[in-house]
């Protein structure tokens, strides 16, 4: 049990797991995700004699870190526990997209007792070979630090792990031996602060300078965010700045839902050449463009098609970029807020509101085969203000050409395109907010991928929508190449009665839909429960926009002298 004999007024003695666990809970995390271990649980027994976060248990590692990563985003910092090796690895690749895409997690691993390291006995969940470095080494590229925690350092490394993940809005690694757990040392009885260190003054009042300066003289100023000014929570900033200037704001795809897209000033995503062209011609002559934690990417650029004006302000968490001048020691809270309120009101700039995506059109005859033109119609009715909406690659980032009511919240794996992440990361968003709704958008071959995580959903009685499209296997692969390989196929599964297989009693509602009346049918289905929807599609039915960009990333990936050219070897938009 924790014990709290105190020293003096600024420490006290304290077990080194449950000095871990109360960090965690000062630092907001409330669940813990993972698998259990030999080597971790003895933390696991502090978890449970502690009673304050509540443990998670997932079907793998990997989910636990998907899960971790959705958690992340919705609670602003997530945690997962492994064991040794085994464990690490499997949670790699999930850490490793948390890396990709600025999530801050926590991994904690139970790795091997210290006096095994000491005595340098073999032990199970290893290479077998002495070196006990290999894992912290195998993190050290996909996180920002990594620590093997010892009663020596436990206070000081603790903490710089959970602050270094929240301040640097990227995953950590910590290895925390099994023999450790319950051995006592002097810990501060200050509570855990996440804060950001101050600015340094001189640097931030140059850096709001200079800002305000640009956006004063510009006659075409405008605003193009990534995912940062979530992960930062700079997006109402953003959005207030926006109406004083009165200048346009644009997304890139894997910041969608960032900016509000019922705001005013909002006009859509910018990709280059796969943009609409007022959009792309809103931020390519901009003269004045505030970039906020850009990154380009070949899917985020319009296969790198993307042009953003000379002299474009970059602005990231720590640093910012105005001409030929670099910012450090600055915080984009900080700087923004300064340049709000230092910046010259506008009134008469003209602005022009966004136009409805084209997604409606006439209603499908109700005994019509479903098509993807005809569901992603009916999705866009589906959402509703303040959703969750959860994308995994393939067909379903066709929710990147609908327009999300207010307030709600897209979650995706976009930079590092791991498929399966989503149904891990419902879980953990779902963990966090309980109280929003929660729509899965995911097709057959992303969910075999983690399908067996859909247990941990429906054992912790969530109720989110996952509507899923059979289309018989990897579609926006075929418009690479292998339009009718088998190499793009996967098994069929009866998908709609798994929520019956993999938690027997379970009240969830399942439909299997083959036309657009079913469609109607399965989606006016109340959400008291969970609700699975399994859309039977054709195979080679895929909306135009991702087959386009599929063919245009089969040219980049392959080459001239790639298979891409052969006759009817590629899907194409249009052919069915």
């Amino acid at each position: 049990m924790e014990s709290k004999l105190k020293t003096n007024g600024l420490t006290q003695r304290m077990t080194i797991g449950d000095f871990l666990l109360r960090r965690l809970e000062e630092a907001g995390v409330r669940h813990l995700f993972g698998v259990p271990g030999d080597y971790n649980l003895t933390l696991l027994q502090q978890l449970h004699d502690r009673s304050a976060l509540e443990w998670i248990g997932n079907t793998g590692e990997l989910t636990s870190s998907y899960a971790a990563d959705g958690y992340a985003r919705l609670n602003g910092l997530g945690a997962l526990l492994v064991t040794n090796g085994v464990g690490a690895l499997s949670a790699l690749n999930g850490v490793a997209g948390s890396y990709a895409e600025h999530v801050p997690t926590i991994c904690i691993c139970g790795s091997i007792p210290l006096r095994s390291m000491d005595r340098g006995l073999g032990m199970h969940h290893t290479m077998a070979d002495g070196n006990y470095d290999h894992f912290l080494r195998a993190y050290a590229p996909v996180t920002a630090a990594q620590a093997r925690i010892t009663p020596r350092n436990a206070a000081t490394e603790i903490d710089r792990l959970i602050l270094t993940a929240w301040r640097e809005k990227l995953p950590v690694y910590m290895e925390f031996p099994s023999d450790i757990a319950y051995l006592e040392i002097e810990v501060p009885t200050a509570p855990l602060v996440l804060a950001e260190p101050p600015s340094d003054q001189e640097r931030l009042r140059s850096c709001i300078a200079a800002i305000v300066e640009r956006l004063s003289v510009a006659a075409r100023p405008a605003i193009l965010v990534d995912a940062d000014a979530h992960r930062f929570g700079v997006a109402s900033d953003l959005m207030e700045l926006a109406r004083k200037i009165q200048a346009p704001v644009a997304v890139i795809n894997a910041a969608k839902s960032v900016i509000d897209e019922s705001f005013p000033h909002y006009v859509g995503i910018y990709a280059g050449n796969g943009s609409e062209a007022r959009v792309q011609e809103t931020i390519e002559n901009s003269d004045s463009l505030l970039a906020i934690g850009y990154r380009p990417i070949e899917v985020t650029t319009g296969d790198f098609t993307a042009t953003l004006p000379a002299g474009t302000i970059h602005a990231r968490g720590h640093a910012v970029d105005v001409g030929d001048d670099n910012y450090q020691a600055v915080t984009i809270k900080e700087v923004l807020r300064g340049v709000i309120e230092a910046v010259p009101q506008v009134m008469n700039r003209a602005t022009r509101p966004i136009a409805a995506p084209a997604t409606a059109g006439q209603q499908a005859d109700a005994s019509a085969p479903l098509t993807q033109a005809a569901y992603w119609q009916a999705i866009q009715g589906y959402l509703r203000e303040g959703d969750v909406i959860y994308v995994d690659n393939g067909t379903s980032f066709s929710i990147l050409g609908l327009k999300l009511p207010p307030k709600c919240t897209f979650i995706g794996s976009i930079n590092w395109g791991s498929i399966g992440y989503s149904i891990g990361a419902l879980l953990g968003a779902m963990t966090a907010a309980p109280e929003r709704r929660h729509v899965l958008l995911i097709g057959d071959g992303s969910f075999q991928v983690t399908a067996q995580e859909l247990s941990t959903i429906l054992r912790h009685g969530h109720k989110p929508a996952i509507l899923l499209i059979n289309n018989g296997g990897y579609t926006i692969e075929r418009g690479y190449i292998g339009k009718t390989e088998p190499y793009n196929d996967v098994a069929n599964w009866a998908y709609a009665d798994l929520p019956k297989v993999l938690h027997p009693g379970t009240s969830a509602q399942s439909f299997v839909v083959r036309t657009c009346g079913d469609l109607k049918k399965a989606l006016s289905a109340p959400n008291d429960k969970l609700l699975f929807v399994e859309s039977i599609m054709d195979s080679c039915d895929a909306p135009a926009a991702i087959t386009r960009s599929s063919n245009l990333g089969a040219e980049l990936d392959y080459g001239p002298r790639g298979p891409q050219h052969r006759e009817n070897l590629q899907l194409r938009a249009g052919a069915v």
